[in-house]
């Protein structure tokens, strides 16, 4: 059976990046490869075996088009509200506080936010399938 490890994205800015995810998600460098075209930053926290893996492409100026393609990484919180408040506190803007419900049961609760380049995360209260 496979695990799933991490997931890529390419950013503009290495340190712009890293900082974003720290405040944001309590993500530290886990380790840092440079090559001489790139390098790969590896994300984590104590939460998840699970890693965000950052690629910086040496030399590139313009921002990456995110195309149609992408949706969204996601990750769980067991207080939402605080999260959302905390995030606001810090100046990073996250979206509303969204409710989907579906035949009047509550399938999830949740919110988007914007890193430095564009990408969304969505975090949801841990719950159901939310874990």
């Amino acid at each position: 059976m496979a695990k799933s490890i991490h997931s890529m994205i390419r950013v503009l800015d290495e340190a712009r990046s890293i900082e974003f995810y720290r405040r944001a998600f309590g993500l530290d460098v886990a380790e840092r490869l440079d090559f001489e075209t790139f390098t790969l930053v590896y994300l984590s926290n104590a939460e998840s075996e699970f890693e965000l893996e950052l690629t910086i492409n040496k030399g590139r100026m313009e921002p990456y088009a995110l195309g149609d393609g992408y949706g969204h990484l996601a990750v769980s919180v067991s207080d939402l509200d605080a999260e959302h408040a905390r995030l606001s506190s810090l100046g990073l803007s996250p979206n509303k506080i969204v409710e989907f419900n579906r035949d009047g049961a509550m399938i999830a609760r949740f919110f988007f936010i914007t890193d430095p380049d564009g990408y969304k995360i969505e975090v949801l209260q841990r719950q159901g399938r939310f874990k």
